[in-house]
C-alpha cells in the first residue's frame, strides 16, 4: 500500500515538473524557435519598370539595383499595421488606375490599399521620403536674377556692296597701253588705268580746239557772232566732260590746242580691282564693263544669329567683333541691317555689321565672331533653372515642392534663356521651391501625365471597377 502511494507521488511530481518546464519554454519562446520557411527567388525586376526583368541581379541605367521578387513573403518580415477605413486600392507602380475592390496588376502584384487620410491631394504627386532620397532629388528656390548674357554668332568679312563701282567708257575705242593690269591691285581716283585710241574722242578734241580758236578770232565781231562762237565752245567742252576727260586733260588741251591720238583713261573711283576685262588691244563699246572696283575702307561682317537670340539684336546696336586672324585686336561696329528671311537648314538669320577698315586689316573672307550683350543689363527677372523644366512638346512644366514628399506639377510660361536660367513670364513666384534634379525620375515613378490630367478635373471618388 505504502509502495503504491510512493509511486503515485513520483508520477505526480514528474508531471508537475514537465508542466512547469513547458510553461517556461512557452514564455521564453523556446531555445531554437519555430523553423523558418525559406522563400523561393523567382526573378529580379527593373526598379522603375516592372515589365523589365532579369534572372540574375542587375542594375538599371541610373545605377539602381533590380528588385528581388519571391514566391511569398517571409513570416518574420515586419509589416506596418495601418488602421482606418480603406477608401480604394491603387496600382502598385503608380499608374492612373484604381479599384474599389482588391485586384492584381498585369504582373500579378496586388493593388495597394489607400486608407482614409492618406490619399493624394488632387493635382499633386506623393512620394515617400525614402524614395526621394534614393532618387537623389535636389531642389532650388525661385529668385530674381539679371538675365543679361553675351550672344555670340559666327560670320565672315564681306565687301560693302554699296562701295562696289564699275568702270566703263561712254565712247567706242581701243586700249593701247594697259597700266592697271591685275586683279587685287589698289587704285586711286585720278589714276590712269590705260591709254585709249578713239576716233570719236579725237574728233571731239578737234571740235573743241576749233571752237576756242574761233572764239578768239571773233572777239571783234558782232555780239551775235561772238555769242554763237561762245556757245559752240561751251558745247564742245561739255561733250568732253561727258566723256569723262579730266580737268587737267582739258586744261592741257586748251593750252596746247593739239588733240591727242592716245588719251589717258582716268579712274573715277578709288578701290581694289575685283574684276577686269580690259586687255591691251581690246576694242570696247560704250557701256562695256572694263573694271570693277571695291572701296574697302568700310566692310561688312555677315553673322548667322540663332533664332532664339534674335530678340536681343536691334539695328544701330554697338557690337564687338573678334577676328580669328588678329586674336590680340578688338574691333567695334554697329548693326546696320537684320535680314528678313531665316535659313531653315540652320535656323539662323543673317545680321549685317558695318566695320571701319582704314588700316586695311579686315580682308574679305576672314572669319570672325560677333559678340553682343542682351538688353537686360540692369533688369531683374524671375528666373528658373533650365534643369527644372520638363518640355512635353506642347508646354513647359516644373515640379513645385509642397513638402513631405508632395510635388505639384505646374505649367509655366517661359521667356529667354540666359546662363542656364529661363525668364519666368507666368506660373511661378519668387520663393517657390522647384525640383532641379531627378524630376524626370519623379515623372516616371508617379505618372506625371495622370497628375496633370487631374489638375483640371473635379475632385471625385475613384472610379469603381465593374
Amino acid at each position: 500500500m505504502i509502495k503504491n502511494i510512493g509511486l503515485v507521488l513520483v508520477l505526480l511530481i514528474g508531471m508537475g515538473a514537465g508542466f512547469w518546464f513547458g510553461q517556461q519554454n512557452n514564455l521564453h519562446g523556446g531555445l531554437e524557435g519555430p523553423a523558418v520557411k525559406e522563400r523561393k527567388l523567382l526573378y529580379y525586376r527593373h526598379p522603375m519598370n516592372p515589365q523589365v526583368t532579369s534572372p540574375e541581379p542587375a542594375k538599371d541605367e541610373m545605377g539602381m539595383d533590380y528588385i528581388a521578387i519571391y514566391d511569398e513573403p517571409l513570416p518574420t518580415e515586419a509589416v506596418a499595421v495601418k488602421s482606418g477605413k480603406i477608401l480604394y486600392y491603387r496600382h502598385p507602380m503608380g499608374a492612373a488606375d484604381t479599384s474599389l475592390v482588391p485586384k492584381k496588376d498585369e504582373m500579378g502584384m496586388d493593388y495597394l490599399p489607400v486608407y482614409e487620410g492618406e490619399q493624394n491631394i488632387p493635382g499633386q504627386i506623393q512620394i515617400t521620403s525614402e524614395k526621394v532620397q534614393k532618387l537623389g532629388v535636389t531642389m532650388a528656390v525661385i529668385s530674381k536674377r539679371n538675365l543679361s548674357r553675351d550672344i555670340r554668332a559666327l560670320g565672315s568679312i564681306q565687301i560693302d556692296e554699296s562701295h562696289i563701282k564699275t568702270v566703263s567708257a561712254k565712247y567706242e575705242g581701243w586700249i593701247q597701253h594697259l597700266v592697271v593690269s591685275s586683279v587685287g591691285q589698289a587704285v586711286k581716283a585720278g589714276q590712269v588705268l590705260f591709254n585709249v585710241y578713239s576716233p570719236e574722242l579725237i574728233t571731239a578734241q578737234q571740235e573743241y580746239v576749233i571752237a576756242i580758236q574761233s572764239q578768239k578770232a571773233l572777239q571783234q565781231g558782232s555780239p551775235q557772232v561772238l555769242n554763237t562762237a561762245d556757245q559752240l565752245a561751251k558745247n564742245a567742252l561739255q561733250r568732253l566732260r561727258y566723256w569723262d576727260l579730266g580737268a587737267n586733260q582739258i586744261k592741257n588741251l586748251q593750252d596746247s590746242q593739239k588733240p591727242l591720238d592716245s588719251v589717258p583713261f582716268i579712274s573715277p573711283y578709288s578701290g581694289v580691282v575685283l574684276d577686269k576685262t580690259a586687255q591691251e588691244g581690246l576694242r570696247f563699246m560704250p557701256g562695256e564693263l572694263l573694271f570693277r572696283l571695291a572701296d574697302l575702307s568700310t566692310v561688312w561682317l555677315l553673322a548667322d544669329v540663332f533664332e532664339q537670340d534674335l530678340e536681343a539684336v536691334r539695328v544701330g546696336q554697338s557690337v564687338q567683333v573678334h577676328i580669328n586672324a588678329y586674336p590680340d585686336k578688338n574691333f567695334t561696329g554697329k548693326v546696320s541691317f537684320i535680314y528678313p528671311t531665316l535659313a531653315t537648314e540652320t535656323r539662323t538669320v543673317k545680321v549685317r555689321v558695318e566695320l571701319a577698315n582704314k588700316e586695311g586689316l579686315l580682308k574679305p573672307g576672314l572669319y570672325g565672331t560677333l559678340i553682343l550683350t542682351s538688353a537686360n543689363n540692369e533688369k531683374l527677372q524671375t528666373a528658373v533653372p533650365d534643369s527644372a523644366v520638363i518640355d512635353t512638346g506642347t508646354r513647359h512644366i516644373v515640379l513645385l515642392s509642397r513638402g513631405e514628399g508632395r510635388f505639384e506639377p505646374r505649367v509655366v510660361k517661359l521667356g529667354g534663356l540666359a546662363n542656364g536660367y529661363y525668364a519666368v513670364l507666368a506660373g511661378l513666384e519668387e520663393g517657390d521651391e522647384v525640383v532641379t534634379h531627378a524630376n524626370f525620375l519623379i515623372d516616371a515613378e508617379s505618372n506625371l501625365k495622370a497628375a496633370l490630367d487631374g489638375m483640371n478635373a473635379p475632385e471625385s471618388a475613384p472610379d469603381s471597377e465593374e
